[in-house]
């Protein structure tokens, strides 16, 4: 039975990879390599997953599982985030442990229940491989290397952005792009509801960590931030992520907890309904909200206008 999942998990990662772009061609630049190895299940030790496995272009490059599975059949720890619009982010991972795309786009393959493949592994099939081989020769006049792959990685990743949105139609004066509940709830997303003091920016992201309260060390445990800078301020904070096509990414949160936005809007409502006794929680979110009903379905629509095109047609 596992030899037919695995076999099954090959046909649907090939499948996929020349549906949204690895061509048979040799890559001649880094963009193209890069896109060529995040479809490609060569980077994982048994060759059954590529990085699209669990950030699948359909889904804005995420996942709707609460946890992705790794090659082994085990869940990730944490839910898998959005891998578009992160060119600009200065922190990655929920726990902000790397600094760039470069170093962020070697950590699952080498992570033990991601795809668990040593990067001298890695480097070793790339350069072994003779249409790898004769691409980074091509490209970076070198032969593959754990620093090169990053970079090839990373290139591709820097040309997922979107910005073709009714947001963005709105913000550049097309007042009919956005329906009326969207401008009503762009206005609470401002104001009342104050999201933007984390959600702000191009991509509604501040770049920092917050703890809003899912850590209370029983249940909810994990610790987030602090495991990487042993601060104990930073207990249970996790990086803000941005908002673009979060409508068509659930489940949310770093575990998965809320199946919908409405479930995540209406916790940031009153946290305490939902999540008792939360350590360290922001103290921003010290008081409930109070948002009628009709205002929760307003800010709901104004996220959903966040969603690019290419997906709403989908």
């Amino acid at each position: 039975m596992k030899k037919c999942l695995s076999i099954l998990a090959v046909v649907s990662v090939v499948l996929m990879s020349f549906q949204y772009g690895m061509q048979e061609n040799e890559p001649t630049n880094k963009v193209a390599l890069g896109e060529k190895l995040f479809f490609d299940p060569i980077l994982s030790s048994k060759k059954t997953l590529s990085c699209a496995s669990c950030h699948k272009p359909e889904l804005a490059f995420a996942d709707t599982v609460q946890f992705s599975t790794g090659v082994d059949g085990a869940p990730t720890d944490r839910n898998t985030p959005s891998a578009m619009n992160l060119a600009g982010r200065i922190h990655l991972f929920w726990d902000g442990r790397s600094n760039s795309l470069e170093e962020q786009a070697i950590q699952p393959i080498i992570s033990p229940i991601e795809m668990n493949l040593p990067i001298e592994q890695a480097v070793a099939r790339l350069n072994e491989d003779k249409v790898y081989s004769r691409a980074f020769k091509k490209i970076y006049k070198s032969q593959a290397t754990e620093k090169l792959l990053g970079d090839a990685l990373a290139a591709y990743q820097k040309t997922l952005e979107t910005a073709n949105t009714p947001y963005d139609r709105y913000i550049n004066g097309d007042d009919s792009a956005m329906s009326a509940e969207a401008i009503r709830g762009r206005l609470l997303f401002i104001g009342k509801a104050n999201c933007s003091n984390c959600h702000a920016g191009e991509d509604f992201t501040a770049d920092r960590f917050k703890n809003i309260g899912l850590f209370d060390g029983k249940k909810l445990n994990d610790i987030g931030r602090f495991k990487i800078t042993k601060d104990s301020s930073h207990l249970g904070h996790f990086k803000v992520p941005g908002l673009r096509n979060v409508a068509i990414t659930p489940p949310y949160m770093h575990n998965g907890m809320f199946k919908t936005l409405r479930e995540v809007i209406e916790y940031y409502n009153q946290p305490d309904a939902i999540v008792r006794n939360g350590i360290n929680r922001d103290l921003s979110l010290s008081a409930p909200l109070n948002l009628t009903k009709s205002e929760i379905a307003d800010l709901e629509a104004f996220l959903r206008a966040l969603t690019d095109d290419r997906f709403l047609k989908k």
